[in-house]
């Protein structure tokens, strides 16, 4: 649309009239608008940098923070690990429980053990000592 001129008080058109001083101001905003959208731009790229650099910040505390991921595979290997140990103690405990009960109950056990670790015989027989003959 076409911007007609006002006239002025006095009904002229010229310098120093309403319609001039109404295109000095659209020109004065149109100079204030540029620094306002550079600023503006400026904020917004500010932004977007504070919100990737908390991003990153997140994302290196979930991977290698207290709770982080790499720290959840190493509770992940030393659960197994122990699961693990904890099994073996499981099947000694009950391997030594067995032998526990052996030598409270069975006879041959007992014996066996008395011959071996005592040195024990049984009346009538005879002790033979077998010495080895590289040693001298």
């Amino acid at each position: 649309m076409p911007v007609t001129p006002t006239p002025d008080r006095d009904g002229r058109n010229g310098p120093g009239s309403a319609g001039e001083a109404a295109r000095a101001g659209r020109q004065r905003r149109r100079a204030d608008a540029a620094p306002r959208a550079a600023a503006a731009a400026r904020r917004t790229r500010i932004t977007q940098i504070a919100l990737l650099a908390i991003a990153a910040v997140i994302a290196i505390d979930a991977l290698v923070g207290e709770k982080g991921l790499l720290q959840t595979f190493r509770a992940q290997r030393e659960h197994a690990r122990l699961v693990g140990s904890i099994t073996a103690l499981l099947h000694e405990n009950a391997r030594l429980r067995d032998t526990a009960r052996r030598l409270r109950e069975d006879p041959a056990t007992i014996e066996e053990v008395a011959r071996r670790e005592l040195g024990l015989i049984k009346p009538g027989e005879i002790l033979v000592i077998v010495r080895d003959a590289q040693k001298r």
